[in-house]
């Protein structure tokens, strides 16, 4: 890329970025968009615009979003919300302390050397591939080789990986502590008097299921057992309360248009209401309600009397049981009475909850296989749009095209943004097969499955986004020298890092501008939701359901989050100035994104931090790449001393393994000193063991429930279920 493309995507995204945002500060303020700018607030019965008026200034948002308390974060959106916002803060702490020292030691180290114009634009050393570009000079690419400047690269990376332990040690500890605060709530959480218990061994002779699992568990803690809930295989009867509730809404629908036009609509009885005979829609609907009424009963005795499964959510008179239970091996077989917290009721996977342990084993494995396989295969395309979107290869696969590109402005749009957009199409189409494929494993809960897509995810980036990325651009020289040569992977790798420089730094560039504009100004969901609002929905409930926000999406936000981490790790030293964006993205992202979670996403889920761990081990496998580059780049360099990174690489595997031994344990488990704290007041058990109950197999009505503000994190808990 050219250094004028360069400079014209950066400042085109920079423009587009300002004016999304003066976009939301001019419609955020109308109240018929009030809906899609503040559903958070709007949910939990607060006023939109409290402190603060329609006629503010447009940046008081900004404002508001830095005078906000981590702990207003946790009221409004929870602690896995609070938790992001550490990664996000402690990602751009790393950046930024390592930007005070590397820009202004390496900048001018590299400025003021000659390697590039020395050996006549090398095509090793460059961040342009194959195009000279300004910002060759000021990066490592133009440092010569064997020079004594390279000592200041190497202390570069042993000062970007020291800044990482203490930023990742100190949020470590922060993220703990919130964790612990949060379940030492004094209002009781019906996750907290449970346990999951799986695996369940055949009862015996004259015993039913439930009666097993009572005996067994009341013979083990007398005083303190409550009851069981016995999970059961609810296909069948989910379908029907789906038909049911589908049928509610349809009549609502018909209702509402009989009310607003005083004639009764009328619907065909056949396939998606296109064909068969014309009725009434309200005595249709009527009818099939009441039809499905009479299915649903029968079918909940039977799912009762005949489908219960080898699992079951056990309850207990007090959270330090429920916590001791949870971390406790209740039999010499450890195939057996396999027993775990138990997560939110709307986070359970009921269908994955009566696959055995030796199954959940055999299924992992294979889906680890599956996910390389998809890792590997789906490099091909992601190299393939790298190599094919560049315009060299455009003219030669379509040469109808080289009028239209010949003109200098329309050459320089299509070299900006063209293969970054390609990519990000892309990769949009992976997150839910991933999701899909965590699920398979048999986990138990929501949160978990999106952890393990997020890990999945990440890794899918790394090897793909980014690895073929970089080699992309000379992919089939590549394959010849990796097929000679298997053992020259790192060298490969850093010789053709510094070429994709700039693809990478438009790439971060695009994602801030132009992708955190789009999220603070939601033009296409505001959009959509006044054309279902006009011409689709014709009840209160069909409104809700078009301006409902979901949640922050942490299955592809936080690998993404990662892909940038990544990119900037690696080129942090090669090309310092991939930093200045890097602190912009992530810090732009905790300002907009700390504005969407207080007004706009309402959370599906609380695991109380878990995600914790696993960004951190993504982190440090960031940064044990950036270490293996570096020590292959300063091998190229012909610098004998890289040798000096290996106990660097040491160091980083040590730290991990410290950080897992001293804090994973504490997210893995409830700590007892943390159950231990007293409630406010006595739990209605009765009400907590209702909590579990499948809305499909339910009596009682959620608006009378204790916990109703519970049910309301539960809302969407018939969906979970029916998964």
């Amino acid at each position: 890329m050219e250094f004028g493309s360069f400079l014209l995507s950066l400042g085109t995204s920079a423009v587009i970025f300002v004016v999304l945002m003066f976009l939301f500060s001019w419609l955020s303020r109308k109240e018929g968009n009030v809906s899609i700018y503040y559903p958070n607030r709007i949910l939990k019965g607060m006023d939109p615009w409290e402190g603060s008026s329609l006629t503010r200034n447009p940046f008081a948002w900004i404002r508001e979003a830095f005078t906000t308390s981590e702990q207003d974060v946790v009221n409004l959106s929870g602690v896995d919300t609070a938790v992001y916002f550490v990664f996000l803060s402690t990602v751009l702490g790393i950046f930024a302390l390592s930007g005070v020292l590397l820009l202004p030691t390496l900048l001018p180290l590299a400025a003021t050397d000659h390697n590039i114009k020395t050996n006549a634009r090398n095509a090793t050393d460059t961040t342009s591939k194959g195009t000279f570009s300004q910002l060759d000079n000021l990066s490592m690419a133009n440092i010569t080789k064997k020079s004594w400047r390279l000592w200041a690269f190497l202390g570069a990376v042993y000062w970007v990986s020291l800044v990482t332990y203490f930023m990742l040690w100190k949020a470590y500890k922060h993220v703990s502590t919130l964790r612990a605060q949060a379940l030492m709530s004094a209002d009781a959480l019906p996750e907290q008097f449970a346990i999951l218990v799986r695996d369940i061994p055949s009862p015996p002779n004259g015993q039913t299921q439930k009666e097993f699992i009572d005996s067994f568990f009341r013979e083990i803690y007398p005083e303190t057992f409550y009851r069981s809930l016995v999970v059961t295989e609810n296909s069948k009867v989910n379908k029907i309360w789906g038909d049911l509730e589908g049928y509610k809404k349809k009549l609502a629908r018909a209702e509402a248009i009989n009310a607003s036009t005083n004639k009764r609509p009328t619907n065909k009885t056949g396939f998606l209401g296109l064909v068969g005979k014309q009725v009434d829609s309200i005595e249709y609907y009527t009818e099939l309600i009441n039809e499905s009424v009479a299915k649903l009963e029968t079918e909940q005795k039977a799912v009762l009397a005949e489908k219960q499964q080898t699992a079951a959510v056990v309850f207990f008179t007090d959270r330090v049981t429920a916590a001791l239970a949870a971390q406790s091996l209740h039999c010499q077989m450890v195939d057996k009475w396999t027993v775990t917290e138990a997560p939110e009721p709307r986070q359970l996977i009921w269908k994955n909850l009566k696959i055995k342990l030796f199954g959940r084993i055999i299924r992992q494995y294979l889906i680890y296989f599956l996910v390389a396989v998809t890792i590997l295969f789906y490099m091909i395309p992601i190299v393939a749009i790298s190599a094919i979107t560049t315009l060299k290869n455009l003219q030669k696969l379509l040469p109808f095209i080289k009028p239209v590109v010949d003109i200098t402005f329309i050459r320089t749009i299509l070299e900006s943004y063209l293969p970054q957009i390609a990519l990000l199409v892309f990769l949009a189409m992976l997150p839910k097969f991933l999701l899909f494929l965590s699920k398979a494993e048999g986990i138990p809960s929501q949160s978990h499955a999106i952890r393990a897509a997020s890990g999945k995810y990440f890794y899918f980036s790394v090897f793909n986004v980014f690895i073929g990325v970089t080699l992309g651009g000379s992919l089939f020289e590549t394959l010849k020298i990796i097929q000679k040569d298997p053992n020259s992977t790192v060298t490969i790798l850093a010789t053709s890092l510094p070429k994709s420089a700039t693809f990478f730094l438009t790439y971060v560039a695009l994602k801030f501008f132009v992708g955190y504009g789009l999220e603070l100004s939601r033009i296409i969901p505001l959009i959509i939701f006044h054309l279902k609002k006009k011409y689709l929905c014709k009840t209160e409930d069909e409104v809700k359901e078009a301006w409902y926000p979901g949640d922050l999406n942490y299955a592809t936000r936080v690998p993404g989050d990662m892909l940038i981490l990544t990119i900037t790790f690696c080129y942090s030293v090669i090309a310092p100035l991939i930093l200045v964006f890097a602190v912009v993205y992530f810090g732009l992202g905790w300002l907009i994104l700390r504005n969407q979670a207080l007004k706009v996403y309402v959370p599906a889920y609380e695991s109380y931090g878990r995600m914790w761990p696993h960004i951190h081990t993504r982190i440090l496998a960031a940064l044990f790449l950036f270490q293996v580059v570096m020590f292959g780049y300063l091998g190229i360099k012909l610098f004998v001393w890289a040798i000096l990174l290996v106990p660097l690489v040491v160091i980083s595997l040590l730290f991990g393994y410290v950080c897992r031994q001293k804090f994973y344990g504490g997210f893995q488990h409830t700590a007892l000193e943390v159950a231990s704290h007293e409630l406010k007041q006595n739990p209605n058990l009765e009400e907590i063991f209702k909590a579990y109950i499948p809305h499909s197999l339910s009596s009682h009505k959620g608006e009378d429930h204790q916990f109703k503000g519970a049910m309301s994190r539960y809302q969407d808990y018939a969906a979970i279920s029916a998964a």
